[in-house]
């Protein structure tokens, strides 16, 4: 009674959570207007929360300017709020179903502002990465107690399951690096 654990699924789950990361780490701007940066903006529709690149469109018909064409009117509200009390500090200027939103400069304070968000993903991505762990380490110690491993393939996989940890929260860390560079890069 041999039962396999499988590392590799544990791999996929941990490179999940770092797509995620450089995903939000996209939308973190640079002075560069790019849609994936409002993407993540959660707006109250219909009686829930869903993110705005399903309520609207976005694109960038500038280099500082992001348009969002909202295609439900009674939604343009929402849209507006949403992006105002999100944690990125614009002002949309709404003309109808259209919101147009002006990317400023970034002074020191706001780039500042930016790698302490790029910060917050890093670690919510390195949490993540540590739960999958967890996980795979519980599945050990049950498939141990179960006597479905010996104590030797447990040891084994466990370290195998700690270097794919440490690669992966070493990858975290190299991306935040690079999007703070990018950030701080006047």
């Amino acid at each position: 009674m041999n039962a396999e654990f499988d590392v590799s699924d544990l791999k996929r789950r941990m490179q999940g959570a770092i797509a995620t990361l450089k995903h939000e780490l996209g939308g973190l701007r640079t002075g560069r207007a790019s849609a994936s940066l409002i993407e993540p903006v959660q707006v109250e529709a219909y009686g829930q929360a869903m993110p705005l690149n399903q309520v609207a469109t976005i694109s960038v018909p500038e280099a500082r300017m992001l348009s969002v064409q909202v295609w439900d009117k009674g939604m343009v509200g929402a849209v507006d709020k949403a992006i105002r009390n999100s944690s990125l500090g614009l002002s949309p200027t709404v003309e109808g179903q259209i919101l147009r939103i002006r990317i400023p400069e970034l002074n020191e304070q706001r780039r500042k502002e930016m790698v302490k968000v790029a910060h917050k993903y890093a670690e919510d991505a390195r949490i993540a990465v540590r739960h999958v762990r967890r996980d795979g380490l519980d599945t050990l110690k049950k498939l141990l107690k179960d006597k479905a491993i010996s104590e030797d393939d447990e040891k084994r996989h466990e370290s195998e399951v700690q270097k794919a940890t440490d690669q992966c929260v070493s990858e975290v860390d190299t991306a935040l690096a690079v999007k703070e560079r990018e950030i701080m890069q006047v």
